[in-house]
């Protein structure tokens, strides 16, 4: 959703969560010390998503034949995704990352 939060004045502790929750592991920060933050939760739950799949993306290695494949590929995915998203909070918005928006507005 582009724009989720634009009528307000965002915060530094809330642009730093927001960052930070791209970040792989330290997305779990934002979702534990600002949970009443819509606009930290927002972008929590999306680094939520993608550290997830990282974490899948690592199994993925020990499928034979294609693990290799599914991690470099999940690996591009998360990285590029990452980037939006920090892009997204750097620009003081809330862009629903692809696939991975409508998988984090159900937790």
């Amino acid at each position: 959703m582009s724009g989720l939060h634009t009528n307000r004045k965002i915060g530094a502790r809330a642009r730093f969560m927001a960052l930070i929750s791209y970040l792989s592991v330290l997305c779990l920060i934002p979702l534990i010390l600002d949970e009443q933050d819509a606009y930290v939760r927002f972008h929590s739950r999306q680094g939520l998503v993608l550290w997830i799949w990282g974490v899948l993306a690592i199994f993925s290695i020990n499928v034979p034949g294609i693990g290799g494949f599914l991690f470099s590929i999940s690996f591009v995915f998360i990285t590029v995704s990452s980037l939006i998203g920090i892009a997204s909070v750097l620009l003081a918005r809330s862009w629903r990352l692809p696939i991975l928006g409508r998988i984090a507005d159900t937790l």
